[in-house]
Order: structure tokens, then C-alpha cells, then sequence
């Protein structure tokens, strides 16, 4: 559609998750190579949450591919509306074990110890990471506070992510949630964008498109994408999507604000009348020496790994970042994590 008109080599407004168009801003960053530091020293329980659309999964997938080698192991649960005898089957299925999950409890409990010892004896770290864990019943969570369970004097056996949205923090809030609380090791949260990081934003995606320098809306256009879609990465795709197509349609070359406000009621937006609140964190240029999970896409020749750059700006880059950096080195040379 218009994407041929424009010149461009991909879809910069997909909806579906693709870390190829990972956006990093402060806290994007901080979530994402948080995660690579916590797994890789094997902190045991992490948590990820966010409103929906704000990125979660994105990180995710980013994550995995940058600790992608041949020394992790990753169970992936998608789908968290499972019974516990179910859960344990699939993490099991995910890791191959394929006997052991059709065995009776206590067999399939000894089966992944033993698994989890190997994997610690042959330097592997192994990752489970549930998605929508917000979801979670109580019954599983208790499940997954078990797991946690196995570990060594080095650090836990098994490395897990719960990702969800902000009612996962509700739920760990509840009293009957206190032993699971007190496992968590680190705690990311992702929140909406705020107006300037919408352009940011809007911008990197069209560029990483295969678009020139200028996008094609209108400033005010810009500002009301800003304030329908609430900062929130999937509506302001899906807005710019719809506006460049309708753009398109009527054959101009740029689109107004008109337009967007078009869009937004088609998509039933209109009610979010207030504008993302302004980052904190001082946008995307902040931090020295840490990952730039932007070109997480870029794939290293010959070897399928992910070519993660640097990028230099005032400040100082955080602990996480800086430790995350050192340990994926230590990764792709082979030593032990200790």
C-alpha cells in the first residue's frame, strides 16, 4: 500500500512485536539490559510490568536474542490459563523433556531437578518466561514460587520472568502473596511514552523503515497521535498505520492533524483526550556505555548472533547497563558467570 509510495523497505506501524523497531528509551533500556544482568547472574525471579501495548513482549524477544547462545535454555509460556499439572507439562515439553512430561508429578519433579543440576554442571543457564502472568491464578503462582526453590549457593537454577500488566504488582501486593514478593530480585516497569519521546519514536520507526529524515506529519499531527494514543507504543501505531493508509487514499503526501483525529475515532480513541505525560527519564539519548538494544535485528555475519552497538552520550550509564554489557562479553568468549 503506502509504503511503496513512500520509498520504504518494511511496515514502520506493525502491531505485532518485532525487536528490529525496538525503541529505547531510558527506561526501556534499563528494563531490557536488567533483565540480561539479572538472568545471566542468576538472580532467580524477575518482574516486568507495564500497561498493555507499552512494550513488554518487545523487550522480551530482545532480551532472549541478545542472550541467545548455546549456554541458555528458555521455556517460553505464552498462554498462562493453565492448571498446574498442565503449566508443569509445558515448561517441561518447552525443555525437551519429553518423557518425564507425561509422568506423574513426583517423577516429573525429579526428572527437572536433575535436569537443572546438569544444566548448572555444563555452565547453562536456564530461563523461564511467563507472559501475561497477570493472568496467573494463585494456585500457579504458588507453582512457580516452588521452581524458584532449586538453587546453589552461586545463585538460583532456574532464572524466571513474569511479564504482565500493572495488576501483576496488584496481585503480588496481597498478603497471601508475601512469600512470592519476597523472591523477586528486581523489579521493571514500563510505562507510556511521553509527547516528545511520541515524536522520537515516530521518527525511528520511519527511519529504521527505510524512510528519509522527515516523517510525514504534520507537527500537529504529531501532538494529537501523542494525545489519542496515551504514549502507548501499540496505539500510536496503529494510529500512524490507519493515517498514512488514509493519507494515501487521498492522495496527499502528508498527513494532518484532520486526519489522525479521523483515525482515532474509527479506532475509538477519541475519549483519551489527555496527552502522555512528559518521561522522566530524559528521553533516549541518556546514558553512556549501555546496550543499544535498537539494532537488535542486526544480525552478525555468519554467526545468526545479534550485533548490539554503543552509544555515547553526557551522562553515566547505569550499573545494569554497564554490567549487562560485561556479562554478554563474558558470554560470547565463553566464560562461566559466577
Amino acid at each position: 500500500m503506502y509504503e511503496d509510495s513512500y520509498g520504504l523497505r518494511y511496515k514502520p506501524f506493525g502491531i505485532a512485536p518485532d525487536p528490529q523497531f525496538l525503541f529505547l528509551t531510558g527506561q526501556h533500556r534499563e528494563a531490557a539490559t536488567g533483565l540480561i544482568y539479572a538472568i545471566l547472574k542468576h538472580r532467580g525471579l524477575m518482574t516486568l510490568t507495564g500497561e498493555a501495548g507499552t512494550g513488554k513482549t518487545t523487550i522480551l524477544r530482545a532480551v532472549l536474542k541478545a542472550i541467545g547462545t548455546s549456554s541458555v535454555q528458555v521455556a517460553y509460556v505464552p498462554v498462562p490459563t493453565l492448571n498446574p499439572a498442565e503449566f508443569l507439562e509445558f515448561v517441561l515439553l518447552q525443555y525437551g523433556l519429553l518423557n518425564a512430561a507425561r509422568a506423574n508429578k513426583a517423577e516429573r519433579l525429579l526428572v527437572f531437578e536433575r535436569f537443572l543440576l546438569k544444566a548448572n554442571e555444563e555452565n547453562r543457564t536456564v530461563v523461564l518466561i511467563i507472559d501475561e502472568a497477570h493472568k496467573l491464578s494463585k494456585e500457579l503462582l504458588e507453582e512457580v514460587r516452588l521452581l524458584t526453590n532449586y538453587n546453589t549457593r552461586h545463585g538460583g537454577l532456574i532464572q524466571v520472568v513474569l511479564a504482565g500488566q500493572t495488576e501483576l504488582d496488584e496481585l503480588l501486593r496481597q498478603s497471601d502473596m508475601a512469600q512470592l514478593k519476597q523472591r523477586v530480585a528486581y523489579r521493571f516497569t514500563l510505562r507510556p511514552l511521553g509527547r516528545e519521546e511520541v515524536r522520537e519514536y515516530i521518527a525511528y520507526r520511519w527511519n529504521r523503515a527505510g524512510g528519509d529524515s522527515r516523517v510525514p506529519f504534520e507537527e500537529d499531527a504529531l501532538d494529537a497521535v501523542a494525545r489519542y494514543s496515551s504514549g502507548i507504543p501499540r496505539l500510536i501505531n496503529a494510529i500512524c498505520d490507519n493515517a498514512l493508509m488514509m493519507a494515501f487514499a487521498e492522495g496527499t503526501p502528508t498527513v494532518s492533524a484532520a486526519i489522525v483525529q479521523a483515525v482515532a475515532r474509527d479506532l475509538d480513541l477519541t475519549g483519551s483526550s489527555v496527552a502522555a505525560p512528559p518521561s522522566e527519564d530524559g528521553g533516549v539519548e541518556d546514558g553512556l556505555e549501555t546496550l543499544e538494544l535498537a539494532v537488535m535485528a542486526t544480525e552478525m555475519a555468519g554467526e545468526g548472533e545479534l550485533a548490539l552497538e554503543r552509544r555515547q552520550s553526557q551522562g553515566k550509564g547505569s550499573w545494569l547497563s554497564r554490567s549487562a554489557r560485561k556479562l554478554l562479553m563474558l558470554g560470547r568468549s565463553g566464560e562461566r558467570h559466577e
